[in-house]
């Protein structure tokens, strides 16, 4: 997760979601970028946080050239040192842009699309016009790679998404009051999933979307 108010949770998202949560999102990461294209793909990394998945991606794809969008400063700033403690030899690869989807050019366009933890952070209208920026840089075919959290199935699932939503819009002002429907808007856009992979008791999705 990642929106401009994150600075607040810097320090200590990555641990409190491994509190709650154990790997499950790290395992959903992961499993997701399985998927990143072959070869030397240009791939757009939004929303990424404090950097975790950039030395995993590279490992999957030494050959990738990454944008890593990101609005919260100081996730930015761990985000690099992250890159540069863990796989330095990499460092040329990747370019640090501090902003939201309105700092991505009319003329990008990527082979893949990374959005890890992000887009439950929109309200339905606010996640459409974040999408539509994603949709007009994502290039012929590729494959946008999602980790994230599911509708409830659950009474103890749906208080832990309330209780996530409270505490994020109390302390970083997201859009979001629950859930969007990401499905159904990533539908929109003519994306459906492809192959999908479910964790911690199916509140967790690694879902991979293409064109229909």
């Amino acid at each position: 997760m990642s929106e401009a108010g994150f600075d607040h949770v810097a320090a200590f998202y990555d641990p409190l979601s491994r509190l709650v949560f154990g790997r499950a999102l790290q395992w959903a990461q992961l499993k997701a970028l399985e998927s990143l294209p072959p070869g030397h793909p240009y791939v757009l990394i939004i929303g990424g946080g404090s950097g975790w998945v950039l030395p995993e991606a590279l490992r999957q794809r030494p050959n990738a050239r990454i944008l890593y969008v990101e609005s919260s400063p100081l996730m930015l700033v761990k985000a690099r040192e992250t890159l540069l403690r863990r796989v330095p030899t990499h460092a040329t690869q990747v370019e640090f842009r501090l902003g939201t989807e309105a700092v991505l050019g009319p003329h990008e366009s990527f082979d893949a699309i990374v959005t890890f933890f992000f887009l439950d952070l929109f309200s339905p209208a606010r996640l459409r016009e974040v999408l539509a920026q994603l949709a007009a840089v994502r290039r012929p075919h590729a494959p946008l790679l999602l980790a994230d959290f599911r509708p409830a199935q659950t009474l103890w699932q749906r208080g832990l998404l309330r209780l996530m939503y409270a505490f994020f819009r109390l302390t970083t002002g997201i859009s979001a009051r629950q859930l969007p429907p990401i499905h159904a808007e990533l539908a929109r856009f003519g994306l459906r999933p492809q192959r999908q992979l479910l964790f911690f008791h199916g509140m967790v999705e690694a879902t991979v979307f293409d064109a229909a």
